[in-house]
């Protein structure tokens, strides 16, 4: 197979891997939401968010110095996002695409100092195909940590609204489920945001060729597999239902 063709093969391949993956754990999400990391923190977000709207006098000051900190994660994903977005645009107009006077000198040279690192090179469309490819998910993630600092501002004013002593006076009142899901909406864009980073990984990786990319894809991929998925819920209730039978 020529090295020009494992673009057409192995980058299909790798991006198929990952898409399959995510598609198996939204699923899983939906499903069967205690067997991933994503769902139990969900759950646990819904328990919390009604501990903190019992007393908001004394829970107050913690529910919004917690989502205070979750908004800060999000702001320095955000910042770092489209800061690389950035650096990215610059390196496709300049060291890419090329400028000033003599274009396809400037193309030439670029073309070999990449030939030289990379394995399975392209051409000069290619080449800005995968800067473009990287720019997207830098800006994607920018825009879900967006989304993610709206939803946790919203939450820290909702989590302190008094919801019991209000009820009386209109018929449409604030509800504990209300805040959590806005709440959970907030950590769902941070995690997309956060995915859009990880995907970025096998795309940087394919300007050294497709090999890399779809090594990176599937070990990616394995990574994941760990960090979504949790196993130890089961055991856990075996032991609590252990202690409640002796005790």
């Amino acid at each position: 197979m020529e090295k020009d063709d494992l673009d057409f093969v192995l980058v299909p391949l790798g991006l198929f891997v990952m898409a399959g993956y995510h598609a198996w754990l939204l699923y899983q999400i939906r499903h069967n939401p205690a067997r991933t990391v994503v769902g139990m923190n969900a759950i646990n977000r819904r328990f919390w968010v009604a501990s903190m709207m019992e007393d908001t006098q004394k829970t107050g000051v913690l529910a919004v110095q917690t989502l205070r900190n979750n908004i800060m994660a999000s702001t320095l994903l955000a910042s770092t996002a489209i800061m690389l977005s950035s650096m990215i645009a610059v390196l496709m107009t300049g060291g890419v695409t090329g400028h000033g006077g003599n274009t396809s000198s400037s193309t030439t040279t670029t073309n070999h100092h990449w030939s030289g690192i990379t394995f399975g090179e392209g051409t000069k469309l290619r080449m800005t195909l995968k800067f473009f490819s990287i720019t997207i998910c830098f800006l994607v993630a920018f825009l879900m940590n967006v989304q993610s600092i709206r939803y946790f501002s919203h939450a820290s004013m909702l989590i302190n609204v008094p919801y019991k002593k209000i009820t009386n006076f209109t018929s449409h009142h604030l509800t504990t489920a209300y805040v959590a899901a806005t709440v959970n909406f907030g950590s769902y864009f941070w995690s997309l945001g956060l995915r859009a980073f990880y995907f970025s990984f096998p795309l940087f990786l394919w300007l050294f060729g497709a090999i890399p990319m779809f090594v990176s894809s599937v070990f990616l991929v394995f990574m994941l597999y760990f960090l979504d998925v949790t196993s130890d819920l089961g055991w856990v209730a075996d032991v609590v239902s252990t202690d409640e039978e002796t005790g």
